[in-house]
C-alpha cells in the first residue's frame, strides 16, 4: 500500500490532500464541526512518519495566522516548508 493512501480518511470529512518529505507523509484537513460562515475556517495538519498519523499543527485562517505546533514540531526547521505546502492545499485542495 502506498504511503499516500494510508493517511486518507474517507470517513473523516474535511480532508484536503497529502504531501510528503522523506519518510513523513503530511495530511491537511479543514475542521467541519461547529463551522459557521462568520467564523474563520480552522485547519489541522497530521503527520505519519511510520508510527501512525498524529496531529502536529492547528491554525485558524486569519490575516495574522498563528499556527499552534505540537510536541517535537515546535520550532522545527520543517515548519515553514510544511505551512507553505499546507496553504497551497488549502487554496487548491486535492479533494474537491
Amino acid at each position: 500500500m502506498k504511503a499516500e493512501t494510508t493517511l486518507r480518511h474517507p470517513d473523516d470529512d474535511g480532508w484536503l490532500g497529502d504531501f510528503h518529505r522523506g519518510p513523513a507523509v503530511f495530511s491537511v484537513f479543514r475542521e467541519l464541526t461547529n463551522r459557521h460562515p462568520l467564523i474563520p475556517d480552522e485547519y489541522r495538519i497530521t503527520c505519519n512518519d511510520g508510527a501512525g498519523p498524529r496531529m502536529i499543527c492547528r491554525f485558524v485562517d486569519e490575516p495574522e495566522m498563528v499556527p499552534e505546533w505540537f510536541g517535537a514540531w515546535k520550532n522545527d526547521e520543517w515548519c515553514e516548508w510544511i505551512l507553505k505546502r499546507t496553504l497551497a492545499l488549502v487554496a487548491n485542495p486535492e479533494n474537491t
